[in-house]
């Protein structure tokens, strides 16, 4: 089994639209998915940004949300999280094709795990 890849970020964000101008002018970062939320996904080739819309009448914070690693097999990362006293992953009900699985750090972090990738254009190393 390879080593899992941190490949994912997720932030709140007020404008999403204005951020993702942002990391695109700047860092020359690629839009490759747009929400109708207003959500943004960017990425650098190698990373993918998610800009998530933020809602006035929900209770999540502006700021860092998640991240996210792509591993080989999600059934035996779950089994590895277990083993290690977190709960195990829950499966990710949405439309989104990006991860498949949510978990929890000790400290209640969010992450994500996919097998499949979190979109954007293809890695360096495939």
């Amino acid at each position: 089994m390879s080593k899992p890849t941190l490949r994912h970020l997720a932030m709140v964000a007020r404008d999403p639209e204005k951020l993702a101008t942002f990391y695109s002018e700047v860092f020359d970062m690629e839009v490759f998915h747009r929400d109708p939320d207003g959500s943004c996904f960017l990425s650098d080739g190698y990373l993918t940004l998610a800009l998530i819309a933020h809602r006035l009448d929900g209770d999540v914070p502006v700021g860092m949300n998640h991240f996210g690693f792509q591993v080989d097999d999600t059934d035996v990362m779950a089994e590895r999280l277990q083993a290690a006293g977190a709960d195990a992953p829950a499966e990710r009900h949405t439309n989104r094709p990006f991860a498949e699985y949510r978990a929890m750090d000790p400290e209640g972090n969010w992450f994500d795990l996919s097998a499949h990738g979190y979109g954007g254009p293809p890695s360096p190393t495939s």
